[in-house]
């Protein structure tokens, strides 16, 4: 799979690099930090990214806008070959609209707009999102009352409509939709459901699976304030520790790309927090799938990718095993051959690329101040 990408055709600002900051001080974003408002208040910006789904973007942007809490709004365009652009700056006229002439992937749309602001809280979002009121609010304020190593705030995230269970062995109707939570339970929409978790953050288990916390839980399961990872679909992230490690992984093209950034960040010293009241309505993987060939591939792909770049030598193995395992066991089922042949194809693509993993694994341990021991949260 040969990812193409292209130059942005509007881009004002280019994301300026600051001094890291000093695990031991103390900071007040108040005091010096570009973007700051005068009253002393985190300046705030929500980045959306957009490809070929403006009725979807709309409405999460329209959300926004209505709070009234976001200093400036960017909607990126992802090289869209519909009328997006058309629609968004018809449909949405406050916020700013930035294309780019080719699909970079979630990370690259996000980067671009990030990259254009230099509020101090940078608010990413999913187009199939729909934030409840006070949710910008809610996770900017949270991080401004939060310790200065705390990187990032995750949202609360809650499965749009309602879910019931499958009883063991039921084979849901054709067509149907059906998710599938972290037991292997079967859940499908129903009118007389229960309304479900989406994420409160993301984990990362001892084979290198970077998953939704809570996924399928129950929407009042009260989550533990600090975890692995944040959520790039609902999320704010300081621009300091942005200064400081980076932004997304362009590379990964989708998905795995949160979770990586996650990894330097607890690399660096910084902490992950979630706040229960920013809560986002999601309609999960309404843009791509979830069992897309683009979703089998990437996710296969960038576990193992994300592991090696980060994580210790057990889970490495552990998640290259798991993978070649899922992939030969899959090929004697007709039902799972074409999702084994793609995981088979994203084991060989690391595989064929290994020096220029292990090489950017080096470079990781060079520039990191935690050792991965420390942070590994499947040891």
């Amino acid at each position: 799979m040969r990812l193409v990408r292209g130059p942005l055709v509007r881009q004002r600002r280019r994301h300026r690099v600051r001094p890291a900051l000093d695990r031991g001080a103390r900071l007040n974003p108040a005091d010096g930090a570009t973007g700051s408002a005068a009253d002393g208040t985190l300046r705030t910006a929500v980045v959306v990214v957009n490809w070929e789904r403006a009725d979807l973007t709309t409405a999460a942007v329209r959300a926004v806008l209505a709070e009234g809490t976001a200093d400036e709004v960017v909607v990126v365009d992802n090289g869209s070959s519909d009328d997006s652009v058309a629609v968004l700056r018809r449909e949405l006229p406050e916020a700013t609209v930035l294309t780019r002439q080719h699909n970079g992937g979630f990370a690259a749309g996000a980067n671009t707009g990030i990259r254009h602001t230099d509020a101090d809280v940078v608010v990413l979002l999913n187009n199939d999102a729909v934030p409840a009121p006070g949710f910008v609010r809610a996770l900017r304020d949270h991080l401004a009352r939060a310790a200065p190593e705390v990187a990032a705030v995750t949202g609360r995230i809650v499965l749009a409509g309602r879910w019931t269970g499958l009883p063991a062995g039921a084979t849901p109707a054709p067509g149907r939709r059906v998710l599938r939570d972290h037991d292997g339970h079967l859940w499908t929409p129903s009118a007389d459901g229960e309304v479900r978790l989406n994420s409160t953050g993301v984990r990362v288990d001892r084979d290198g699976n970077g998953m939704d916390r809570d996924w399928f839980a129950p929407a009042d399961r009260v989550a533990d304030v600090d975890v692995f990872g944040f959520s790039g679909g609902a999320s704010a992230l300081r621009r300091a520790a942005l200064d400081d490690v980076g932004l997304l992984d362009e590379s990964l093209f989708m998905y795995y790309e949160d979770t990586e950034l996650a990894w330097r960040l607890r690399r660096r010293g910084w902490r992950v927090e979630h706040a229960a009241d920013a809560v986002v309505e999601h309609d999960h993987s309404a843009s791509s799938g979830v069992q897309s060939d683009l979703f089998v591939f990437r996710n296969a792909r960038n576990r193992m990718v994300v592991a090696l770049w980060h994580a210790p030598w057990p889970t490495v193995l552990r998640a290259s095993a798991r993978t070649l395992l899922r992939a030969l066991v899959g090929l004697r089922s007709g039902s799972t051959r074409r999702e084994a042949r793609l995981v088979l194809a994203a084991f060989a693509d690391v595989l064929g690329t290994l020096p220029a993993h292990l090489a950017r694994r080096l470079r990781e341990t060079r520039r990191a101040s935690v050792p991965r021991r420390t942070v590994d949260p499947g040891a």
